[in-house]
């Protein structure tokens, strides 16, 4: 059998791999229009701050690697420019010496993958405008940067790509401004939690325009639609990506209503010769039960796997994906799986979270710190559809757990019954997915009732009555302005103290000693209580980014964020 795969990077490297794993005697030529095959394209962002130091440690393997060790024929600055179905054969122009010719095949794989989106803006083809897709494209940008002696970096995107470029750019030293079109980065997390991350980046000196739209990219500076100018002597463009169809379209297959190539469970086009894997094709979301696109390494490694399985008359089970990933930002780790709370709203879905503060070990470990995280469920099923976590420990870790609970269809209460390892130096021993579990239950069931910190602001302006749990000093250190303060080692005796006749909204440092309070004042007699999740650590972090941007009053007298 004769298979010819476009594509060398992860989907199509691994398919061919896969390939010659299952049959020997298989002719397989790899075709990729760059000067790489099988680079890590997710760690491109790295090589700017010399976290990885040369640009050849990038390239995981070389053409005549590939030829040794799985015996492929991979072909670089090689482009695949038509697929002629009616006589199974592909049309390549080599990209250096333009000769064209033409391969046969019996099977033919697709993994082009995706390629940068440029937004219309004026001057956005300048020749210090760049985008990032490949060892070439970093090289390039580097390059510039360094021959240049640039100082001033804008980069215009707010996801993946422009938040790792972002950091590691400020970690060489440069001056950086992330743009972002919306309200916040990192579409994957929700409003409470992203603002930890953008307090990170400010604090870093990463400067923030946030619901800012580039008009027009000048020599020296990119000028913003209100009238804003941000010097810049280099732009990245990081502003999202789409699917690399061109021959898809050219060769009559189908494209799903995403945008990306379509393909059945076995990831076969409407030609069943033609198999197409990677970030050009649409994929299943398993949670939201409808069409996506997921331009993430980990499936379209499942893909390429599942994909050459088929070929060889194996099967596997098509699952659908639910979207799990990691970034660092600067000191923080930050992971989130399935949908978020504002995703699932969109999606008319009944859910409610909690947003649990703990420490992701023991707190007699040197090592400790805060981790944050909310986990989003339906309502009233319990199912877990989701969930965020940002700290200084391993917050990819309870992700992943999470992540296997909803392949499995887990709900809240199987989590909270979930046993975990536990040593003090790696976690506690009810762990923060337990705890999260434990209050989701308790929320669900009508057990307390809870508002979250993105209702605070809003509370207090109605005039809202907040109570502080905590102890006089932490209360000193900065409170929400008009706050009673009892704390909970006061409480019973204090009582007389709180009103009965209205709303009391409870809070301490992060939500478990107001939840002591809330029950006690229950179980006291008092009727209208709220926890506040995420407590003051929580409301801190929250208001302080969009203070900070929009030069508004606070709400608090000062910001605590230990």
């Amino acid at each position: 059998m004769k298979v010819l795969v476009v594509g060398g990077v992860a989907g199509g490297a691994s398919t061919a791999a896969r390939i010659r794993r299952l049959d020997e005697q298989a002719e397989v030529i790899m075709f990729e229009k760059g000067p790489h095959v099988s680079f890590s394209n997710c760690s491109l962002p790295f090589y700017l701050s010399g976290i990885v130091p040369t640009s050849e440690k990038l390239i995981m393997m070389s053409p005549e690697k590939f030829k040794k060790q799985y015996n492929l024929d991979a072909r670089v600055n090689q482009e695949v420019i038509a697929i002629h179905r009616d006589r199974k054969t592909i049309e390549v122009k080599h990209v250096v010496t333009g000769e064209v010719y033409e391969e046969a095949y019996d099977i033919l794989l697709l993994s082009p993958g995706a390629k940068p989106t440029l937004p219309p803006i004026e001057g956005i083809h300048s020749s210090h405008v760049f985008t990032i897709r490949n060892v070439a494209d970093i090289e390039r940008l580097q390059t510039y940067i360094q021959m240049n002696g640039v100082q001033d970096i804008a980069v215009i995107g707010g996801g993946f790509i422009g938040v790792e470029v972002a950091e590691n750019l400020r970690e060489a030293k440069k001056s950086v401004t992330l743009i972002q079109r919306g309200a916040q980065i990192m579409d994957p997390y929700d409003e409470d939690m992203v603002q930890i991350m953008q307090k990170e980046l400010l604090d870093h000196g990463v400067n923030l325009e946030l619901r800012a739209a580039v008009e027009k990219i000048e020599t020296a500076h990119v000028l913003l639609a209100n009238g804003k100018k941000i010097a810049a002597e280099v732009v990245v463009v990081a502003a999202g990506a789409k699917p690399e169809t061109d021959l898809a379209i050219q060769a009559g297959l189908d494209l799903g209503i995403t945008g990306g190539i379509k393909v059945n469970t076995n990831y076969q086009t409407n030609d069943p010769s033609i198999y197409a894997v990677g970030d050009a094709i649409e994929v299943y979301d398993q949670i939201l039960r409808r069409p996506t696109r997921l331009a993430l390494a980990g499936p379209a490694q499942k893909q390429a796997r599942a994909a050459a399985d088929h070929m060889y008359g194996i099967t596997n089970r098509q699952r659908g994906v639910i979207g799990s990933s990691s970034i660092q930002v600067f000191d923080y780790n930050c992971a989130a799986t399935g949908i978020n709370e504002r995703t699932a709203k969109m999606a008319g879905i009944e859910v409610d979270s909690v947003y649990v503060i703990a420490p992701d070990k023991v707190g007699l470990m040197p090592s400790s710190n805060p981790l944050h995280f909310k986990l989003v469920y339906e309502v009233p099923t319990g199912k877990i559809l989701g969930a965020q976590a940002i700290g200084k420990g391993n917050a990819d870790k309870r992700i992943d757990v999470i992540a296997t609970m909803i392949t499995m269809g887990g709900t809240i209460e199987d989590l909270k019954d979930l046993e975990l390892s536990y040593s003090p130096m790696y976690s506690t021993a009810k762990d923060v997915v337990n705890m999260a579990a434990l209050v989701a239950t308790n929320v669900l069931y009508g057990r307390f009732k809870q508002v979250h910190v993105s209702e605070v602001r809003d509370l207090y302006e109605q005039g809202a009555f907040f109570l502080d749990v905590r102890e006089k000093n932490e209360f000193e250190n900065g409170q929400i302005k008009g706050a009673l303060n009892v704390p909970l080692s006061e409480l019973r005796e204090r009582m007389n103290e709180i009103p009965k006749d209205r709303p009391i909204y409870v809070h301490c440092r992060s939500a478990q000693r107001s939840y002591n309070a809330v029950m006690a004042l229950q179980n006291s007699g008092f009727t209208q209580v709220y926890n506040v999740s995420g407590s003051f650590l929580g409301i801190c972090l929250y208001e302080y980014v969009q203070d900070t941007l929009q030069q508004r009053e606070p709400i608090v007298t000062a910001y605590n964020f230990k």
